[in-house]
């Protein structure tokens, strides 16, 4: 039986680059047509509203900053014991809370596997939707670093007829009392 998979999209868009995992979420609901076996979450503040997925799913993949040392626009992938063995050098909000879920839910027999796609942010500290122009050039690399994830796991994601751009995911995002429902 095929997995199934939660793709996780974390982060607050009020503070700039922090919101890339949730942007990127958005984007790729609304440019592509998503299989059954995959569920695209914005996790963006949902804190441990999340550990439903990291229990029901087969395979949680998390987009979103990280701390590590090197340029903003770098991508990592890793695994969640990799991500629980990072100790005190988690910095971001979201590695804090990812983490601390992480080691609640692996005391759980249902935990399923968890992939951490995540980019080095230029800046999480301005409140201010939308990203940094350096990030933002950057988003499509790490679109291409997810879809490669996704079709590792024998998903590929094919295109919608209408496409939207990254800075029409932002702006939709920055206003949404504009969505039409």
């Amino acid at each position: 039986m095929p997995k199934r998979i939660a793709l996780v999209g974390m982060g607050n868009i009020m503070f700039c680059d922090e919101g890339l995992g949730t942007y990127l979420a958005k984007y790729l609901e609304s440019n592509f047509i998503i299989p059954e076996r995959l569920v695209i979450v914005d996790g963006g503040l949902l804190g441990f509203s999340l550990m439903t997925y990291y229990q029901e799913y087969d395979k949680v993949m998390i987009v979103g900053t990280n701390s590590k040392e090197g340029k903003p626009g770098e991508i990592f992938r890793y695994s969640g014991e990799e991500m629980m063995a990072l100790g005190t050098t988690r910095q971001t909000a979201n590695e804090v809370e990812l983490t601390m879920m992480l080691e609640i839910c692996s005391f759980s027999e249902t935990m399923g596997e968890v992939e951490c796609i995540t980019m080095i942010p230029e800046d999480i500290i301005s409140v201010k939707n939308g990203l940094s122009d350096t990030i933002l050039k950057k988003m499509p690399l790490l679109r291409d670093t997810v879809l490669e994830a996704l079709e590792e796991e024998d998903i590929v994601l094919v295109p919608k007829a209408e496409y939207q751009t990254f800075e029409t995911i932002l702006h939709q995002c920055a206003n949404p009392a504009n969505e039409r429902f």
